[in-house]
């Protein structure tokens, strides 16, 4: 970019709707945080599903007033597909009035296609770990546990998804990675070091926030899970470590998230201890956050999970796999242990069960850097990244005195 005082312009393309649970709330949050930041943004969702800040341009692709495309009519292939398209002719108008495209998966390849066409540097977000990886660890998991996913689940086999997305990586000019975990899986398919680009999720900070310990007689630990059950989640390696460890004796075991079919009859046994209390889906997880000792995340893929954020600005401990993506370091604010070493996380249980003083210790460490790890702190942190992004390819000189916001008016009517 020529003028590094001006606001880097921004295309963020999202196929999804913006502001929804999940990844739509990541997104959502990514561009609250980059608006704040500073960023110049136009926006396009496929519906828009939360408030945004009027600075904000925002044209949804598959909705218009109260109409909306519907995803399941269609198929998701094929939406995602038409907003693909869509956004691809918008960008054709907005030749040097963009620096950069900001694109998620399945919703992106033509948009590459063009953006390299018209040399705007281009990022895609990876909100977990390189699929072909991520398909087959899980599928390894499953075998282990004799069970199968559901056809529909989003960590099933598919060809044609694996297919579409990596043309999509190949196509980006860089790939954001939310956690060394992803990057690390992505090196391991050969690609360039400088082709990943670092870049962290967050947590909202008014929501998840931490209240006073009470001093109490109470002898037990309360652990908490939150999340889908299932077994990249890695759920029945946080059991059998719970009921090893002595903090089972006199502690508790909350579970908060719904079960994929088949995988709580795997572990009955573990699930019916005493000390096991299975929540189902609960949207009280910030008090619930607040009240815990320990957040348990024993992942075998993720992107960078963000309720270990969560947990942290609630006050909980992370015991967390290296395979989390948690923003994290290992006895200075929190215990990881590597992927499947149910040995370890027993002893990193009994650790804190044993030793209150190391609890005490490592929660403070973790709230005293919290706020690194906001929303806000993230839209800093991925505006730099596009500014590294733009410098290492740098696009065209403006020479058109038409902006963006009026491009894309043409571009829409």
């Amino acid at each position: 970019m020529n003028n590094h005082r001006r606001p880097v312009r921004v295309l963020y393309s999202f196929p999804h709707k913006l502001g929804a649970d999940r990844i739509c709330y990541t997104a959502w949050q990514q561009v609250l945080g980059l608006s704040a930041a500073g960023a110049e943004l136009l926006v396009f969702p496929g519906s828009l599903e939360r408030f945004l800040p009027k600075s904000v341009n925002v044209k949804p692709t598959l909705a218009r007033g109260s109409l909306r495309v519907p995803y399941r009519l269609f198929g998701s292939t094929r939406t995602l597909a038409l907003h693909d398209y869509i956004v691809s002719r918008r960008l054709e108008g907005l030749a040097g009035k963009i620096d950069i495209v900001h694109a998620w998966p399945l919703g992106a390849l033509r948009t590459l296609q063009v953006a390299a066409r018209l040399k705007i540097p281009t990022v895609l977000e990876r909100p977990n770990a390189h699929t072909r990886f991520a398909y087959e660890v899980v599928k390894r998991e499953c075998e282990k546990l004799n069970m199968s996913l559901p056809q529909r689940h989003e960590h099933a086999y598919k060809e044609d998804v694996l297919t579409r997305e990596e043309s999509e990586y190949r196509l980006a000019a860089r790939l954001l990675c939310p956690s060394d975990f992803v990057a690390g899986t992505f090196l391991e398919q050969g690609f360039e070091a400088e082709s990943l680009a670092r870049h962290q999720y967050g947590f909202d900070e008014k929501v998840y926030f931490p209240v006073p310990r009470k001093t109490t007689n109470k002898p037990g630990l309360v652990m908490l899970f939150v999340g889908g059950c299932a077994p990249r989640k890695g759920l029945h390696y946080a059991l059998e470590a719970w009921l090893n460890s002595a903090a089972h004796n006199d502690g508790t075991f909350l579970i908060a998230g719904a079960f994929v079919p088949g995988y709580a009859e795997k572990l009955g046994s573990m699930l019916s201890h005493p000390s096991v209390r299975c929540l189902g889906h609960r949207k009280d997880v910030p008090e619930l956050m607040r009240t815990s000792d320990i957040l348990v995340l024993p992942s075998i893929e993720e992107g960078s999970a963000l309720v270990t954020a969560e947990a942290r600005g609630s006050g909980c401990v992370l015991l967390v796999s290296d395979a989390a993506g948690a923003i994290c370091k290992h006895r200075e604010n929190a215990l990881v242990h590597r992927v499947g070493d149910v040995s370890a996380l027993t002893r990193h249980i009994d650790m804190l069960h044993q030793d209150r003083a190391l609890m005490a210790r490592l929660r403070s460490a973790s709230l005293s850097t919290a706020s690194e790890i906001t929303w806000t702190a993230a839209g800093k942190v991925l505006l730099d990244v596009y500014r590294e992004t733009i410098e290492m390819y740098p696009t065209e000189v403006d020479a058109q005195p038409r902006s963006a916001h009026d491009a894309v008016e043409a571009s829409v009517s």
